[in-house]
């Protein structure tokens, strides 16, 4: 497999458009699915334990959603390639909104937990669909800035929707949240018809096995992963850390993380195109993880907003940095599975984080097992200084995009 280094492009080069009616279209469907995902992410966990089981149960109904996802996104490029973009991102938009509505009935975990599977499928099949149509939608010239653009627009609901859900649930129920999902996402369906079916593409296609195989795509990856590992926990678990009378605090907390992100998202964008985006995913790894660190001080409202302020920060830059470095790897014709292999990282860290700080918070407390979490995060240094040092190897031999630089699979 061979692996595309981004470069730096002319400043002098005519800019062509970004936002096309296509592309707006597309935003009216990441608005739909966002809004539908985020405004239940932080409420179901707590939804699960109102139904009598402890603080795992938080952990199970986030791990089940994110191991759905995974699933979903792996199979979502054969999908494409079969039924198309719009066949696949409707489904995906039925699955997230209807079964959203039969959470009302009851708070039974497995009830919860049969929801979870349906709605994860439903969103794997809308970022993973939805991400290679975006990226084809988008001039490889301006690729940092529009998938900071994209980034800004499914970031919104997560800057909205995740304090809202919570402060939903606390006021008017319960009921109201899972309503309102459901809604969101059944609406965006109609924008669905005006978007294209197929993107002509260039290049031969890559396989997902393929794909983990080649270091140019898996670091990236790995590195993204682990900083999605802090992401789930801070969703999942923040409200639940704080103390009982910080109601206010994860309200504000879960709005300062989404909004840092998306506005770095953003910087990181805009910086890749004119600098290049290798030299972003190290220091976006040790924000992230300098974030998760401090989070230990959970009794300090302080602290714990400053924390996922920090952690907001460097997982934009780390979102922006990855996806937009796999992109530029691979032919128009690999987009399906670079968007199937990010979207497999964030989901699987998610999930993960979620289902392992889960256990480790019962034995320890949550204030270590966020030290121990943004401890381990560091571990993830090495692939990312391995992959600085071959983007800046392939530039120092002249390699520019979309030149192929051949590296050995590692």
């Amino acid at each position: 497999m061979t692996e595309t280094i981004d470069s730096t492009p002319s400043s002098l080069a005519p800019r062509p458009p970004l936002v096309t009616r296509p592309l707006l279209l597309r935003f009216v469907s990441v608005l739909g699915a966002s809004t539908s995902f985020y405004l239940l992410l932080s409420v179901v966990p707590g939804y699960a334990t109102a139904g009598g089981g402890g603080g795992w149960t938080a952990g199970l109904a986030t791990g089940v959603l994110m191991l759905a996802t995974v699933v979903g996104e792996l199979a979502t490029p054969a999908l494409v390639n079969r039924y198309g973009y719009r066949a696949v991102l409707a489904v995906g938009l039925g699955l997230l909104g209807a079964p959203a509505l039969a959470l009302v009935f009851t708070p039974n975990l497995w009830w919860i937990v049969a929801v979870c599977l349906l709605r994860g499928l439903g969103f794997a099949f809308t970022v993973v669909a939805g991400g290679a149509l975006t990226a084809s939608l988008i001039p490889a010239e301006r690729r940092g800035e529009g998938l900071a653009l994209v980034g800004i627009v499914s970031g919104v609901p997560s800057l909205v929707a995740l304090p809202l859900g919570v402060w939903l649930s606390a006021h008017m129920g319960y009921g109201v949240v899972f309503t309102s999902g459901a809604v969101v996402a059944l609406a965006a369906i109609l924008a669905v018809p005006g978007l294209p079916d197929r993107i002509r593409t260039s290049g031969r296609p890559v396989g997902i096995s393929e794909g983990l195989r080649t270091a140019g795509l898996r670091r990236p990856a790995v590195v993204f992963a682990v900083a999605a590992v802090a992401a789930g926990i801070v969703v999942t678990f923040l409200p639940l850390a704080a103390p009982a009378s910080a109601t206010s605090l994860v309200a504000v907390a879960l709005f300062v993380q989404p909004a840092a992100a998306t506005l770095a998202r953003w910087l990181a964008g805009r910086h890749g195109d004119r600098h290049g985006s290798a030299g972003l995913v190290l220091p976006g790894l040790l924000l992230s993880a300098a974030g998760t660190l401090l989070m230990a001080l959970t009794r300090s409202p302080l602290a714990v907003v400053v924390a996922v302020g920090v952690f907001g920060i460097g997982f934009g830059i780390i979102q922006n940095a990855t996806l937009t470095l796999m992109y530029a790897r691979v032919p128009t014709a690999g987009y399906g599975t670079i968007s199937a292999l990010w979207n497999f990282a964030y989901d699987a860290g998610m999930g993960a984080g979620a289902v392992a700080f889960g256990w480790l918070a019962a034995g320890t407390g949550y204030p270590w097992a966020f030290t121990l979490t943004g401890t381990v995060m560091l571990t993830a240094v090495v692939p990312a200084w391995r992959d600085h040092r071959a983007a800046t190897r392939a530039e120092a031999r002249g390699t520019k995009a979309p030149a192929l630089a051949r590296e050995p699979l590692q």
